[in-house]
């Protein structure tokens, strides 16, 4: 029951299934419970009441390439010599076309297409022939982990720790999550976030940490602070919606502007926002009312389902905008689709001014770690220039916030972070073999790597 409440608070991270493998302390087999849709769908009271034992682990997705169905939902469970073993991950490996090739030449078959399966193939080896936590040391990209066994439950980060994953403790017992607002609503303890590199062991006698990794330089996405985490959790040290105040305020510096209302884009434009109004003295008001029965259009499979949930998600108070110069602020403009539906509903409804703002700078580049930005030509700051895109939006005016105050609105140095989308500087390479692939796949030609970005708890 924890693990579901966990997934709840993670919601936001993933949409399109959701799952729980539970077991241990009884000799039976682990039971798994997993299907499409959001957590209250998938289970039901009576698939609780199944998932018995002393631990779980669970999961929600959502994919950045390929196809979105049941036998790519995780966790995943197998059968090892060595026991059970479940699987939830949370990232990319770059490497995986080459790991798989090299696997299946040995004699794996694998069930699924996602590169996550690839983990447990390798952990499943003999320890002489490369298999075990030594295997780790063969990922190559963006990884957080939680892998449960008969004995003990391990969580480990890649070495530049792209992705989150901190511990928590509650009543004697530990808990690892993927945001540390999971904590929060399970009354769980925050003890602290594992470290880049880190293994950290959980079983019958506590805590061990190994380090397998070779050292590496800190490279966080910096899309958590702007977008993807809830505003409640704390990463790095760093309270999400005070970095994303912060940025406002940068953004406020930066891109001045004269205007009677200050409108948030929520939820994740709604800190930003905040700040934005509170350094430029401009009045904040929420003008957009947001459907909360509708999910996160920029993480959706595809770009029909994006379209409508623009359309439904949001609509606006005409009271509050009509006659007046409004200052939207969001958080990122990728495709367009979403800031230009907002200024189109803006003018609409008797604006007579849109200045947009935006908390991070230009999208220009493809994400390989597990963000949906896998073509840079669907990218609208590599079809237009700054002019251009505010042309297209109908905008009066835009302005991006710079990567020098996005980061410094972190508290955090900025070679600490990956910023791969924003400047082309990618922290792990990828050979041209893994960019065919992801092309490949997004016209349905591919059947491997169909996973990426997942979220765990």
């Amino acid at each position: 029951m924890l693990t579901y409440y966990g997934l709840f608070a993670l919601q936001h991270r993933g949409q399109e299934s959701a799952g729980i493998v539970a077991g241990g302390g009884d000799g039976k087999p682990f039971r798994t419970h997993k299907g499409m849709g959001l957590v209250p769908q998938v289970f039901q009271p009576g698939d609780l009441e199944k998932l018995q034992g002393n631990r779980a682990i669970g999961h929600v997705r959502y994919s950045t390439t390929g196809s979105s169905n049941l036998k790519n939902a995780q966790p995943f469970l197998v059968d090892t010599a060595r026991g059970q073993l479940a699987i939830a991950h949370n990232g990319n490996l770059v490497n995986a076309a080459s790991l798989r090739s090299e696997l299946e030449e040995r004699g794996s078959i694998f069930q699924t297409t996602v590169d996550s399966e690839i983990v447990l193939h390798l952990l499943a080896q003999p320890p002489g022939d490369g298999g075990g936590l030594a295997s780790l040391r063969r990922l190559e990209g963006a990884f957080s982990i939680v892998l449960m066994g008969e004995n003990e439950i391990i969580g480990f980060r890649d070495p530049h720790g792209f992705r989150p994953l901190c511990l928590g403790k509650l009543d004697g017992g530990y808990v690892l999550a993927s945001e540390s607002c999971a904590f929060d609503l399970i009354h769980a303890e925050f003890v602290r976030e594992l470290e880049p590199g880190e293994v950290l062991i959980i079983d019958e006698n506590g805590l061990r940490s190994e380090w397998p990794f070779r050292r590496e330089r800190k490279a966080l996405c910096v899309f958590e602070y702007v977008y993807f985490a809830r505003p409640d959790s704390n990463i790095d040290g760093r309270n999400v919606s005070k970095a994303r105040v912060e940025m406002g305020r940068e953004l406020a510096r930066l891109h001045p502007v004269e205007a009677d209302l200050v409108v948030p884009v929520p939820d994740s434009g709604i800190f930003a926002a905040l700040g934005f109004s509170e350094e430029s003295g401009i009045p904040y008001y929420p003008a957009f009312v947001r459907n909360h029965y509708i999910g996160r259009t920029f993480i959706q499979p595809t770009q029909m389902i994006r379209d409508f949930n623009v359309r439904v998600k949001l609509n606006l108070i005409r009271s509050a905008v009509e006659g007046k110069r409004i200052v939207v602020v969001d958080d990122s403009i990728v495709r367009g689709t979403t800031a230009r539906s907002r200024v189109v509903n803006l003018r609409e409804n008797g604006a007579t001014e849109v200045h947009m703002r935006i908390s991070c700078p230009p999208h220009k580049n493809a994400c390989y770690y597990g963000i949906d930005f896998p073509d840079p030509q669907k990218l609208l700051a590599n079809q237009c220039t700054a002019a251009e895109i505010c042309k297209y939006l109908g905008a009066d005016s835009i302005g991006y916030l710079s990567a020098e105050g996005m980061v410094r609105a972190t508290g955090r140095p900025q070679n600490e972070f990956c910023l791969a989308c924003f400047n082309g500087d990618y922290p792990v390479p990828y050979d041209d073999k893994f960019d065919k692939l992801i092309m490949e796949q997004r016209q349905g030609k591919a059947r491997l790597l169909e996973e990426p970005t997942n979220r765990l708890f």
